[in-house]
């Protein structure tokens, strides 16, 4: 365990390759957290709105994904300022997981608040700070990465219990045909947030699952898992200098009494040395 913050939902982790800092979330406490794994520092920035996700776009500026949309972040003054508010008239819904492909479009979705089904959707943030709905009638927008060669798209809908692949168009952001390639079976949790290696394996949070898994996307096999001493473990990504250490985010929500005696740790921030090496987080590049 890294940090012991008994975070109430850690989630959307995202490694800054030019500053080797960690962000991260607590969705549900309003505080995005910026972790230096050198120093062990890990700065607080106090916000309004739930945030969902954090990622970096220039030596001074983020862009997030709040409640109500995309928002830019100013790192010095901790300012926010909107970009665009796509379900602002949905009191109900929020943001929740995102990320940027490799072209700096950054990718985001959302969810109903009580998680009722099919009410949430997928969107982009393009370049040009134009947004797109991808897909509707999502869950719970989870974990979303990409092939290292950018010809896959991997999403995951919390609520499907199933990754769905699709082809991917890099230079247009285009996502189609449509394949569910993992199902998660009882017993091991629903899948969270998601990460992919340079091999081009998933490693896939477990919600309820207290584990990190391995899969290979082309036969839907999981490969190996790392237990995690955290019922709710909520995402993962690779970072450190030569990204051989995944970090993984947790949390304490909606856990029994019994459950948190069981479990201490959960809410904390947890890292692992791993055998094969991550592909990178990408900032925005609008």
């Amino acid at each position: 365990m890294v940090l012991d913050v008994k975070a109430t939902l850690g989630e959307g982790p995202c490694w800054d390759n030019v500053k080797h800092l960690l962000y991260w979330v607590d969705i549900l406490e309003k505080k995005i957290y910026i972790f230096n794994p050198v120093t062990n520092e890990n700065r607080l920035i106090q916000l309004e709105q739930y945030v969902g996700v954090i990622v970096p776009r220039s030596s001074d500026e983020a862009v997030l994904a709040l409640e109500n949309g995309f928002y830019f972040l100013k790192y010095d003054t901790e300012k926010v300022s909107p970009i665009d508010e796509p379900e602002s008239h949905l009191t109900n819904n929020r943001f929740n997981d995102g990320t940027c492909d490799a072209y700096g479009r950054f990718w985001a979705g959302t969810m109903d608040k009580s998680y009722a089904k099919e009410q949430g959707a997928l969107y982009c943030l393009d370049t040009n700070f134009k947004v797109k709905k991808k897909l509707n009638k999502v869950g719970i927008s989870n974990g979303i990465t990409w092939s290292p060669d950018n010809k896959f798209m991997y999403y995951i809908d919390t609520l499907t219990k199933k990754v769905c692949r699709f082809n991917y168009n890099i230079v247009t952001g285009d996502i189609e045909n449509p394949i569910d390639i993992i199902s998660f079976s009882v017993g091991q949790g629903m899948p969270d947030g998601m990460t992919i290696d340079e091999e081009g394996m998933l490693w896939i949070a477990h919600w309820g699952g207290s584990k990190v898994s391995r899969w290979n996307p082309e036969t839907g096999k999981q490969i190996t898992t790392i237990e995690v001493p955290a019922l709710n473990v909520t995402s993962c990504i690779f970072g450190g200098k030569d990204l051989s250490e995944l970090y993984i985010t947790t949390a304490r929500t909606g856990l029994s009494e019994e459950q948190l005696n069981n479990y201490p740790f959960s809410g904390g921030l947890f890292r692992i040395k791993t055998d094969v090496k991550g592909s990178p987080c990408y900032s925005f590049k609008g």
